[in-house]
């Protein structure tokens, strides 16, 4: 069987995933599936929460998808964050921090961070971030090898600068590039991502 492969500017507000079992999520929820007509056999490799928007890669491959979720394959994010964020909290970020997770401490791993000076060039946030409303901003780049549930929004929120917006730009060797919310491509995908 040929694989199907592809990248997908997740949009703010939508879940990474194609559909829900739930009345309610069905009736409130937006879906993977209101952006392409995925055959029934697609899945998402890992996951962006509803608030955050970028680069998901989607495939048929299960082994592929188990590569990239469990080789510690580089992951890129660009976050906004409220307040200006210092030196010394760069820092710790990149030193790992102390995130809570199901219940338990979890101690990040060591991950490269670096603050942006420039704004990075991005498709305008959704209306319902309530950006730079209260005190001004900062952006930073994190590369991370692990993915953990919310973990960016936990680890800026432990040095005291909570995540506003979050986009994924980068997972291994694929780039959202120029992409806009809710664009869909179909792309060549092998283990060649590492």
């Amino acid at each position: 069987m040929k694989h199907c492969h592809f990248k997908v500017y997740k949009p703010f507000g939508m879940l990474s995933q194609l559909t829900s079992n739930e009345e309610r999520q069905l009736r409130k929820k937006k879906f993977l599936s209101e952006l392409y007509p995925f055959n029934s056999e697609i899945m998402p490799i890992g996951r962006l929460d509803e608030k955050s928007e970028g680069l998901l890669l989607m495939t048929t491959d299960g082994k592929l998808s188990d590569i990239i979720n469990r080789k510690g394959v580089e992951k890129e994010y660009l976050a906004q964050l409220d307040g200006l964020i210092t030196t010394q909290a760069i820092i710790e970020l990149s030193s790992g921090v102390n995130i809570g997770l199901f219940g338990t401490t979890y101690g990040t791993k060591p991950c490269t961070v670096e603050q942006l000076m420039t704004n990075p060039t991005l498709p305008e946030p959704s209306a319902k971030l309530r950006i730079g409303r209260h005190r001004p901003t900062s952006w930073i780049r994190i590369i991370l090898t692990e993915g953990k549930f919310r973990q960016i929004r936990k680890m800026t929120a432990a040095v005291g600068y909570p995540t506003i917006r979050l986009v994924r730009v980068r997972i291994g060797n694929i780039y959202l590039e120029h992409m806009l919310p809710g664009q869909v491509e179909p792309i060549t995908l092998n283990t060649d991502i590492i």
